[in-house]
C-alpha cells in the first residue's frame, strides 16, 4: 500500500522529507501555475506519493484541524532518525522511548500537519515486557497514555 498525500506546498514538503527523512525524490510533475500535481519519494523501503491541494481534491491536514492517520517508520537507527526529524522542524507529539511492547518508538507532525511515528525494535525479557505492560495499563486505567505523562486522553 502506498499513501497519497495532499499538501499545501507539496514541493517544500519534498524538501523537508529529504532533510528529516533522507527521502529520495523519484518523480516531480509540476502543473502551469508551478503546483505539483503528482511527485513521488522513497523514504526508506517505501513510496510516498504526494501532491499540491487543488480544488474539489483532497484537503491537507492543516485545512482539516489535524491528521486522522499517521505514517510510519520503522528504522535500524531510529534515533537518529529521531534528531534530523526534530532537527528538520517536526512537533514532537509523543517522545521517543522504549515501549513496553518491545520497540523504541514515538510520533511527531511534520509542519505540513502530516502526524508519522518511528520505532526500532529493542532487546527485551519478557520479564520486563510484563512489568512496563502493567506499568502502562495503570496509566491507561487513570485515562493517561504512557508517552503522555500527566495529560488526559482526548
Amino acid at each position: 500500500m502506498t499513501p497519497y498525500l495532499a499538501i499545501n506546498g507539496a514541493a517544500l514538503a519534498i524538501e523537508w522529507y529529504k532533510r528529516a527523512f533522507g527521502a529520495k525524490e523519484l518523480r516531480r510533475e509540476p502543473g502551469p501555475d508551478g503546483k505539483l500535481i503528482h511527485a513521488r519519494v522513497r523514504i526508506g523501503d517505501s513510496i510516498v506519493m504526494l501532491s499540491d491541494v487543488f480544488p474539489g481534491g483532497h484537503k491537507d491536514p492543516l485545512q482539516l484541524g489535524g491528521s486522522p492517520i499517521s505514517l510510519h517508520i520503522y528504522s535500524n537507527n531510529v534515533d537518529a532518525l529521531w534528531k534530523r526529524a526534530v532537527e528538520a522542524g517536526a512537533k514532537v507529539d509523543m517522545q521517543l522511548d522504549d515501549m513496553f511492547w518491545g520497540e523504541r518508538y514515538g510520533r511527531i507532525t511534520d509542519p505540513f500537519g502530516h502526524s508519522w511515528s518511528m520505532s526500532m525494535q529493542i532487546p527485551m525479557s519478557r520479564k520486563q515486557m510484563k512489568e512496563q505492560r502493567a506499568e502502562a495499563m495503570k496509566m491507561f486505567e487513570q485515562d493517561q497514555h504512557p508517552g503522555h505523562e500527566g495529560t488526559q486522553s482526548p
